[in-house]
């Protein structure tokens, strides 16, 4: 290719990317009343810069052929700071390895940018083949907390295995996203730990932390469920007993596993916690998140749990890398009331939906809660059936055209 061609190239390369970073969003209608979606994903791989991706020298790279390609860009944690938005983004390169990125945007609905360089995530003493799913909370002690999922070979592993693995949690903290100090990963008496997350507030002097505790890398075998437990301190965290607060149950979106997602949020009624659950099909694993509520003063005891699913993949957010799944681990509670949900579809990118504080605590207190029996959901459903059906006939309302 001759320099006329890689400048013409390089052009429509740019133009491309800008096109993507620029896009303004468009809010969809929304169908359920708890929140809105938006008709663009907020981080797709298209985002990230050339420069991350290309050799931009035309004397090595004549081709202008991609050298380190990103494969997909998702998962991300969430944090409001001076009044925008910051993304820790999960990004995969073609290389099937994650890295920690950067996205920041002034609405935090479209228009995010990725700083100039990913985060250098400090190691410790047993390095990291992988590090992913970042949950970031501001404590009250002054930190910035970015839990993550480390994942290393298990030795463990028979010869010629090489997929067994070992995940744990990695702590790291910062005061600007920029300069990460790492801890030591976080010590529990589980085999294998994911998804965990730091409760924003101390108790009792104490640290806080909703666990995951699983036997294996992918199954949770007997254990499961969240798990909430106590560290006397961050730097050197460790839980000796962890409770399961929130369990996976029979025949339920969540029955396989489920995890927390982001940090609870704070609210007059309780913790609102946004989650994942795990079922089984035919296809494989269908990921999923729904809400619940817990105690102001004892966020390990739930109050509410409405029934089904918050957010599931619809239309093109089933297709990517792992279809059929929905996953979370970054919202952000503004001062107005507003909520930013930030959901991964299929592994693959990034969106946002937007609700409310009062919203979504009137879904969780109001929506009833699964009675885990066909029979009992049939007559569940009767009933609000019956309801309304009394108020058309009562004429409170002005029906269009044919029935609802």
């Amino acid at each position: 290719m001759d320099k006329k061609c890689f400048d013409e190239r390089l052009l429509f390369l740019a133009n491309e990317y800008n096109k993507t970073i620029t896009r303004k969003n468009e809010i969809q209608p929304s169908i359920n009343g708890v929140y809105n979606r938006y008709k663009y994903p907020v981080i797709t791989k298209d985002h990230t810069p050339l420069f991350w991706k290309y050799d931009l020298d035309y004397r090595t790279n004549p081709y202008l052929m991609e050298r380190l390609g990103v494969n997909c860009a998702f998962n991300p944690g969430a944090i409001e700071l001076d009044g925008k938005i910051f993304l820790v983004v999960r990004v995969e390169g073609a290389d099937r390895k994650s890295f920690f990125a950067i996205a920041e945007s002034d609405n935090g609905i479209d228009n995010f940018k990725f700083w100039d360089y990913p985060v250098v995530m400090p190691e410790t003493g047993d390095p990291d083949i992988n590090v992913y799913d970042m949950r970031l909370v501001k404590h009250e002690d002054g930190f910035i907390y970015g839990l993550f999922c480390t994942e290393r070979k298990d030795p463990d592993a028979p010869f010629g295995d090489t997929s067994s693995a070992v995940a744990a949690c990695g702590i790291a903290r910062t005061k600007d996203l920029k300069t990460w100090e790492r801890l030591p990963d976080l010590k529990t008496a589980s085999a294998q730990q994911r998804n965990v997350v730091l409760h924003p507030e101390f108790i009792n002097g104490k640290y806080a932390l909703y666990t995951r505790p699983q036997d294996g890398f992918i199954e949770t075998g007997k254990g499961g469920g969240i798990g909430f437990g106590y560290t006397e301190s961050m730097e050197n965290a460790s839980i000796d007993e962890e409770i399961l607060m929130e369990c996976k149950e029979y025949h339920t979106i969540k029955e396989v596993k489920n995890g927390q997602g982001p940090a609870p949020i704070k609210t007059q009624k309780g913790w609102l916690h946004i989650a994942h659950g795990v079922r089984n099909t035919a296809a494989g694993l269908r990921y999923v998140v729904y809400a619940f509520l817990s105690d102001l003063g004892h966020p390990e005891q739930v109050t509410h749990r409405p029934g089904g699913f918050l957010i599931a993949p619809e239309g093109e957010e089933r297709i990517g890398d792992v279809s059929n799944v929905i996953f979370c681990n970054g919202a952000v509670a503004r001062s107005n009331g507003d909520i930013l949900i930030y959901y991964a579809s299929a592994d693959t990118r990034c969106h946002v939906a937007t609700t409310t504080v009062d919203k979504l605590l009137d879904y969780v207190l109001n929506t009833p809660e699964d009675p885990l029996r066909s029979h009992s959901c049939v007559r569940q459903r009767i009933e609000l059936i019956s309801k309304n059906l009394e108020l058309i006939a009562k004429g409170e309302f002005v029906l269009p055209v044919g029935r609802l």
